[in-house]
């Protein structure tokens, strides 16, 4: 009996069809063929590949289900000629690479145990199985290679209703890894106009369990939320539920949060935390181990805001442009805008002049100070300074201004 077996599978229809291009893409169908050579029937599309196709999205990562082991599979994708990296060989995967492309391999599974963090598992053949151990009945639609779907927890009746459903009880999905209660806001987000009740109440009533969690874990599920155009319609309810204190104590603007994604739906995550929870959000970065990037565009935003003013003349946008760089007066000019400093109007004004204008730069330096026989230190930087101000008042004159503008300086410097 094949792996199919007595299983019920139902051809993609005609519409569904059409959101399935990427099943001709040659380096999916290498991946396929290599391990179906080793065994019919025992490799099947999985997760957000076929979520996304059946939602009407274009799916950027594809993972392959199999029956295989991890060493079955490893030896068949390397008897075709294919690259296999062990990515996570413990949990059953390994990353195929076929035209230079990689596609996550992963044996069936069934859990044996977990603690809020972590799964213990083995190897199955039952596609059942391995559907219940998932988190959300949209992740647990299979598609075979030749285009017929395997549902075993009503997945594609939760696409088609766009909602975001827990496989079985909500309460024994989350206690498995809390992770799953900020996956819960996050897919409910970018798919949703509503929550799913039970869903929200079981998050809402195991929230304590997310501290169970590692920053890293945390922090990476978080900026996935922040990071997508209906942030605001997840964070108001991880703030009504009370999720979102679990992930920081203090009191978010959830209106500067959305008023940015309104203003920007594709603001960065630590632009939003900077709106979310301005100078109370100070160590937030640190504490959900972001990039050194990462928490200098939340900084940098709260620092130059105070340099952001509603009708900033053109003369005020280039000296903003040359103390913050064009990317921190953007950025800066968001959050003004997201909090209401400025208005709308201002941010689109800004935004248009920071595109137009070139970025000006002063040409002269310390070392031109010390070859007027000006003696390195404190007084070098005084010169520097008075000059930048001079020319900044001037318009961000050209180099020879620039250095008419030094010498005179330098010549105060020595007479007084």
């Amino acid at each position: 009996m094949s792996a199919a077996g007595h299983e019920s599978l139902r051809p993609l229809t005609r519409d569904e069809r059409a959101g399935f291009s990427w099943l001709e893409a040659g380096h999916l169908n290498r991946v396929i063929a290599a391990l179906e050579a080793a065994e019919p029937d025992s490799a099947r599309y999985v997760g957000g590949c076929v979520r996304d196709s059946l939602l009407g999205f274009t799916p950027k990562d594809f993972d392959v289900a199999t029956v295989l082991t991890p060493d079955a599979a490893t030896a068949a994708l390397k008897a075709a000629g294919l690259g296999v990296a062990p990515t996570g060989v413990d949990h059953g995967t390994v990353t195929a690479i076929a035209d230079h492309k990689g596609v996550e391999v992963t044996t069936l599974r069934a859990d044996v145990s977990t603690d809020g963090r972590r799964a213990t598992v083995a190897f199955t053949r039952d596609w059942a199985t391995d559907a219940g151990r998932r988190d959300f009945t949209v992740n647990a639609i299979y598609l075979t290679p030749d285009g017929r779907l395997y549902d075993p927890v009503g997945g594609v009746a939760d696409a088609a209703k766009k909602c975001v459903r827990f496989i079985g009880d909500p309460q024994a999905r989350i206690r498995e890894d809390y992770l799953r209660i900020l996956r819960f806001f996050r897919f409910s987000a970018r798919f949703c106009e509503r929550f799913d009740e039970a869903g929200l109440a079981a998050c809402a009533a195991l929230k304590d369990g997310i501290g169970q969690l590692s920053a890293e874990r945390i922090g990476a599920e978080l900026t996935g939320i922040l990071s997508l155009p209906r942030a605001g319609f997840a964070l108001a309810a991880m703030e009504h539920s009370g999720v979102l204190a679990q992930v920081w104590s203090e009191t978010p603007d959830l209106a500067a949060a959305a008023q940015m994604k309104t203003i920007e739906p594709h603001a960065p995550a630590p632009l939003m935390l900077a709106a979310l929870y301005g100078e109370a959000g100070q160590g937030i970065g640190s504490a959900l181990r972001l990039s050194n990037a990462e928490k200098a565009v939340r900084s940098n935003a709260l620092k130059n805001l105070d340099g952001v003013a509603p009708k900033m003349t053109d003369h005020k946008v280039c000296e903003l442009i040359y103390r913050y760089g064009k990317d921190g007066l953007a950025d800066a000019a968001l959050l003004a805008a997201a909090r209401g400093v400025i208005s709308a109007e201002d941010h689109i004004s800004v935004k248009d002049r920071i595109d137009r204008f070139v970025a000006p730069l002063l040409t002269v330096s310390g070392r031109d100070v010390v070859k007027a026989n000006i003696e390195p230190g404190p007084a070098v930087s005084k010169i520097l300074v008075e000059t930048e101000q001079r020319w900044i008042e001037e318009g961000f004159p050209g180099e020879a201004r620039q250095r008419e503008i030094l010498e005179g300086v330098i010549k105060q410097h020595k007479t007084a």
